[in-house]
């Protein structure tokens, strides 16, 4: 009987070790090469910190800074609330913001240019020194941005001379544009001791352009380009054979508009020009960031291969390109977390694909990451005339790019998952940039339609690094790969992810795990969790991890560390490890060779947010202000859990706010109750296709109210007053709308909500998941209105 039990053990185990997937990897391979001083880049402020450009990343004060770039138009969004929005973008994890200057906002007749309101660039800048952010402002002269003639104005076009060119009429008229630029930026940049470390010169030059707006249904669009150029133009970013007869000319071109630039006093350390496709760029003046978008409304929908890992310093995305890879950093300026739909075109980016996508890009050797856009907003209008790009279909308004935070500031799933990863580059990017990238043997073959072979790379350097996991793929709906082991194999010895028999990757899951990763006085030698955020204190740090969903978590010590203080924890002895687990679902710490660990579940560090060195974890936004804490929710009931205690009492400025037992130990908990309000609004079907909406009660004490529309059709429409609001293009979500900013015009007036059918042969179809059935010749269905208030209350 003992043999037959034996026996079936060993068959148990033979099976298991057979189902186990054993993926190697040898990192024992050489350092980059980093090559500094070549590059015509960086500077100092009146403090005397440095920046400064090696061809691997970006240096301040001599130590790897990780920049962090979100995009957020100042002119796409009101004044008023710009310092909220940028607020949350620093709590989002952004370091850097970015911002296009339209020139034909700024001068819409030729001669006067406007600086006020929406259009103030100085507030704007002055808003993010105020809250200790760095800024690159993307100053043209011609930027896109999917606005109308890619932000050349309209007067430029009967001209004589030709745009984007090297003639010195052209020439004159952008420095008149630089020098108005420079004054508002004066005092800003970052030698001046302003925010402003960059800008970026033209964009996407000799390789794509706008359409003119001066075409004529069914006519061929004439691009914003010199006639020199327009054999080597495309609509948008795309791959090019590489070859351009003109690109000494253009080289020079971006010499003088660098060289302009600096002649205004625009000096920052940071030039940038997009490289991909190749674009010129100032060669040895410039960094060529990159970019890279998976659900473009330009290309047929398929799987791409963005969710690739690649060696993408040496060779960037969208190659071949127009310079030396080697000689500069890989920093992307244009990763899309979304995309803008236009009219025939309607592609879906699902939340859950962005951090993957990072996670991809990070792994790969990137040493910064800029989001397009990480923040949307609305197309303004003047004098009648509406500025979206409507030769291509883009909406009028609505510039909401399915963004982190969308048009009106509503913070998405991604913005919360996006910050974990920010969380870790922040605490953890110096030692991540110097690594190099080391991809496995299988990675060659795999193909973006193989589901089955597990994506990975390690970044490392001598012994210690970080493994990099994905299993997402766009367009193609994934599945959990299981029983996986992973082996990085360095100089001295063999590390084994999980250290005994295998885990499972969930579908859609990405994750960074560490190893020989020195923190304190201790030295992790594997973790299956993910590095969050360091706790800096004055006895002791806290190091602060978070498990991955689907991937049971472990952090394994050599057998000389001394483990203590577990909370709800267990430790276990074997094969020359110490290996510290969860007892339960719930938070863990310990003391590691004195250092303080503190491991999170996920749906914690997602909402997990540092401030002054303490995280305060909730399902509500919470920020930082200049003298307190906001707590933004949609919801009347929440909770606020912070780490570690404080010991203190919060009070509240517009909510109850009651100490709670507390979720673990360690941590204070808060339940914080907002007075329910109900905005009276009402909704009055006209017709078919028309809805008129009465807002009848005061909306002051909310931060904000939002109506949701569920429809299906084609478009939506908002008018007040016979004026266009804003837009809608269906996309398979509701319609989002803000009353906030216009909620004064509603006292008097009606909002007139106008909905337009589908019809079975529209193009966009092919982008939809769900296509109804067109019983009929055509398909509308308004499903009804659902009222948001959104709360909002300060900490103190």
């Amino acid at each position: 009987m003992k043999m037959k039990i034996a026996f079936i053990l060993l068959a148990f185990l033979a099976l298991t070790v057979q189902a186990q997937t054993v993926y190697k990897i040898n990192i024992n391979q050489p350092e980059n090469t980093i090559l500094r001083g070549h590059l015509d880049l960086g500077g100092s402020n009146p403090d005397g910190e440095e920046i400064s450009v090696n061809s691997y990343y970006i240096e301040r004060d001599g130590k790897p800074f990780f920049p962090i770039v979100g995009e957020f138009h100042y002119s796409r969004f009101p004044e008023e609330y710009w310092e909220e929005e940028i607020i949350k973008m620093k709590a989002g994890g952004i370091n850097v913001i970015a911002t296009y200057v339209f020139w034909n906002l700024h001068e819409r007749e030729e001669g006067k240019f406007d600086w006020t309101g929406d259009l103030n660039l100085r507030k704007f800048l002055e808003l993010i020194e105020k809250h200790d952010l760095y800024s690159i402002v993307r100053i043209g002269p011609f930027c896109h941005g999917e606005i109308r003639n890619g932000g050349i104005p309209d007067w430029l076009y009967g001209r004589a001379f030709e745009i984007r060119s090297n003639d010195q009429e052209y020439l004159s008229y952008v420095d008149i544009l630089y020098g108005q630029i420079a004054d508002q930026m004066k005092g800003l940049l970052y030698k001046d001791g302003g925010p402003v470390i960059g800008v970026q010169l033209e964009n996407e030059f000799q390789h794509s352009a706008a359409p003119w707006e001066f075409g004529y249904p069914g006519s061929k669009k004439e691009s914003t380009v010199a006639d020199r150029d327009a054999a080597l133009t495309h609509e948008q970013i795309t791959v090019t054979d590489g070859k351009n007869p003109w690109s000494e000319y253009g080289k020079l071109h971006m010499v003088n508009l660098k060289e302009i630039a600096k002649k205004n006093g625009i000096e920052v350390p940071l030039y940038t020009a997009t490289g991909w496709g190749n674009a010129t760029i100032v060669e040895k003046g410039s960094i060529p960031v990159t970019a890279g978008y998976a659900y473009p409304f330009w290309a047929a929908p398929g799987p791409s291969r963005f969710y690739l890992f690649k060696d993408i310093k040496n060779n960037p995305d969208y190659s071949p390109v127009s310079y030396d890879a080697e000689l500069y950093p890989s920093i992307s300026a244009e990763i899309g977390p979304g995309i803008q739909p236009k009219y025939t075109r309607r592609p879906i980016v699902p939340y859950e694909s962005v951090n993957p996508l990072m996670v991809r890009i990070i792994g790969s050797g990137s040493n910064g990451i800029g989001y397009y856009m990480y923040h949307g907003g609305s197309t303004p209008k003047f004098d009648g005339k509406f500025y979206n790009e409507g030769v291509n279909g883009i909406p009028r308004v609505n510039y909401d790019f399915q963004a982190p935070i969308g048009q009106y500031g509503q913070v998405r799933y991604h913005f919360k998952h996006l910050r974990m990863l920010h969380l870790f580059l922040e605490s953890y990017g110096e030692e991540l940039a110097p690594m190099k990238t080391v991809l496995p043997p299988t990675n060659a073959a795999i193909t973006p339609d193989d589901i089955e072979t597990l994506r990975y790379a390690v970044r490392s350097y001598e012994e210690s690094g970080f493994l990099f996991l994905i299993n997402f793929q766009d367009h193609i709906e994934v599945k959990n790969i299981n029983d996986v082991n992973v082996q990085v194999e360095t100089k001295n010895e063999t590390i084994s992810f999980p250290s005994k028999g295998s885990f499972n990757v969930s579908k859609d899951a990405s994750a960074i795990l560490p190893f020989n990763l020195k923190l304190g006085k201790t030295t992790i030698k594997s973790a299956t969790v993910q590095p969050l955020t360091i706790l800096r204190g004055d006895d002791a740090d806290y190091y602060v991890f978070s498990t991955i969903d689907g991937i049971a978590g472990e952090l394994n010590f050599s057998s000389e560390t001394k483990i203590s203080k577990l909370k709800n924890a267990t430790v276990d002895s074997d094969g020359g490890l110490k290996t510290v687990k969860a007892a339960s679902a719930k938070p863990f710490s310990f003391v590691a060779d004195g250092a303080k660990f503190l491991v999170l579940p996920e749906d914690m560090a997602i909402n997990a947010i540092k401030i002054n060195e303490v995280l305060y974890i909730s399902d509500a936004l919470v920020l930082e202000n200049s003298s307190d804490i906001q707590f933004i929710s949609k919801d009347e009931e929440n909770l606020l859990h912070i780490f570690p205690e404080e010991k203190r009492t919060f009070n509240a400025s517009a909510a109850n706010i009651e100490k709670v037992k507390s979720v673990n130990d360690g941590f204070d908990s808060y339940s914080i109750t907002f007075e329910a309000v109900k905005p009276e609004i009402t909704f009055e079907k006209v017709s078919s296709k028309k809805y008129i909406m009465k807002l009848n009660s005061d909306i002051s004490k909310l931060n904000d109210v939002f109506v949701e529309a569920d429809y299906v059709g084609d478009r939506a429409l908002a008018f007040i007053d016979g004026e266009l609001i804003t837009d809608h293009f269906y996309q398979e979500r509701k319609w989002e709308l803000s009353l906030k900013k216009i909620a004064p015009r509603l006292t008097d007036n009606e909002m007139v909500l106008i909905f337009q059918p589908m019809y079975p042969d529209y193009e966009y179809l092919n982008d939809l998941h769900h296509v109804p059935d067109f019983k009929n010749r055509s398909y509308l269905e308004i499903k009804g209105f659902e009222v948001v208030p959104e709360y909002k209350t300060n900490l103190y």
